[in-house]
């Protein structure tokens, strides 16, 4: 039939047909999952990485105190300030599109905060990489569990997005020591340039692009005043180190955030397109998924600072021998994350939350016991462990609930929001432990006071995870029960 139709045509029609471009194939799923994954451990990983060359940096640059705060505190409040705006405009304008754009800001960022030859240089590069990390973050799990269908598959992505996260927060005291010990300060942002170039490549030429948008503008009103809200209150918590919690440079950006958050919600319950519908918090699996995700991070994300303190303040390590004797807490994260997925098809994400944090709160109570002399083993590594396998089995549910419930379009929206929720609760517990261990220790920087004061904090964040437990037994969705078969 072909050779007869081609024969139909005018002979004065014999130019060849346009070819039709192919489409682009679907990468596979564990690519996808590697890339994603791959831009949250860079994301997490310079929360941590720079501690460690904190004072390499003052020797470096001449850094005066609050420089050395900011250095810390810029890459902080960009990073909350601006994550749920990230999350929306990658609903509105394309995931693949936002991830591209965070990672390059960031790689460029890092590039600049290497070369920097003096202080306002070094903390603008950390400002600017704390946007691009907040533009970033949502899109790698929107991007996640956009390709991966609902279910016992898209858990263990999940599972493996926590465990690569929250390894890069457990190993940037081992990266960050490393770096500094064998080539210098500068190594801690440079790291990020060639592997970010790598990802930036292989994602611009294997990820598809994704948007779940019907063609809406941005509510920009929403987006600056939840940006400017987020970013003043996590200004103010950043401040209760240096100036404590009764002072006016605290108080005033803490109500002035709040009264900002308060407008946004006032403004988006009157706008027509808003940057987040009121009806999404109304989920019960979002709301509650997010305010334990919040109470989880206040405790957690403490561990590995209070624990390289304990470890160099009054047990005598070095940096890389703090980060060496966290290792095994970071695998033990690792393995939590990957165990969770499985719990979870028999047990349901809520009991595998709960039974994750009730470890978690035997090791934080476990450590609070600690002592001037405690040995490694039942100092560090036992309570350690606990801690960081209880996190990553409670982790992984907490996320997996809190964007199961939301619709397509807004699942950009949910993962800045997740991610907002885990790091102001960490920027806040962090804040408020570190200033009751201050209060316990009463300015003495002996072993005895210092091990006081980090004992406090312990205790105080066991404290805080029960009540997450209780939480998470009331408050998040049951699973549903399925009829049986007849």
């Amino acid at each position: 039939m072909t050779p007869m139709l081609e024969s139909a045509r005018p002979a004065t029609d014999r130019s060849p047909r346009p070819s039709r471009p192919r489409p682009r194939r679907t990468p596979p799923t564990w690519l996808v999952v590697a890339l994603t994954c791959a831009g949250q451990f860079l994301v997490v990983l310079d929360v941590s990485v720079v501690n460690v060359a904190l004072p390499s940096m003052r020797t470096g640059l001449g850094l005066s105190e609050q420089g050395l705060q900011w250095v810390v505190n810029a890459y902080a409040i960009a990073f909350a300030g601006f994550m749920l705006l990230g999350g929306r405009a990658g609903d509105l304008y394309g995931r693949k599109r936002m991830f591209l754009v965070g990672l390059g800001l960031f790689t460029l960022a890092s590039l600049a905060g290497g070369f920097a030859q003096q202080e306002w240089q070094l903390l603008l590069a950390r400002a600017v990489q704390g946007l691009g990390a907040a533009v970033l973050a949502p899109s790698t799990l929107t991007i996640l569990t956009a390709s991966v269908p609902e279910g016992a598959a898209r858990a263990r992505a999940i599972g493996t997005w926590t465990a690569v996260g929250a390894g890069g927060g457990a190993a940037g005291g081992l990266v960050g020591g490393l770096l500094v010990e064998t080539l210098s300060w500068r190594w801690v942002l440079l790291i990020n340039v060639p592997v970010g170039a790598v990802v930036l490549g292989a994602a611009a030429w294997f990820l598809t692009e994704g948007r779940a948008g019907d063609g809406r503008r941005l509510d920009l009103p929403g987006a600056l005043l939840v940006t400017a809200g987020l970013g003043t209150l996590a200004y103010g918590i950043s401040q209760t180190e240096a100036a404590g919690w009764t002072a006016a440079a605290t108080l005033l950006p803490l109500l002035a955030g709040l009264v900002l958050l308060a407008a946004f919600l006032a403004v988006e319950a009157r706008t027509a397109s808003p940057l987040m519908p009121p009806g999404l918090l109304r989920l019960r699996s979002v709301s509650s998924a997010n305010a334990a995700m919040f109470l989880c991070g206040s405790a957690m994300f403490c561990m590995w600072f209070f624990m390289t303190l304990y470890a160099q303040n009054v047990l005598g390590y070095s940096p890389l021998e703090a980060g060496l004797a966290l290792v095994p807490s970071s695998l033990a994260v690792i393995l939590g994350s990957k165990l969770a997925p499985r719990l979870m098809r028999t047990a349901g994400p809520r009991t595998v939350a709960v039974l994750g944090t009730l470890v978690a709160v035997a090791g934080f109570a476990w450590q609070s016991t600690l002592t001037a002399g405690s040995p490694y083993l039942t100092g560090i590594l036992v309570p350690g462990v606990l801690m960081m396998l209880g996190a990553g089995l409670a982790a992984t549910p907490l996320a997996s609930l809190a964007t199961s419930g939301a619709a397509p379009e807004e699942a950009g929206l949910v993962s800045g929001l997740v991610n907002t929720s885990r790091t102001m609760g960490g920027s806040l517990g962090l804040a408020v432990l570190s200033t009751l261990a201050a209060a316990r220790s009463g300015g003495s920087a002996s072993p005895q006071a210092l091990t006081e004061g980090y004992a406090l904090a312990f205790r105080v964040g066991a404290a805080v995870l029960a009540a997450g437990v209780v939480l998470m037994w009331v408050w998040l969705p049951r699973p549903e029960r399925q009829p049986r078969a007849a």
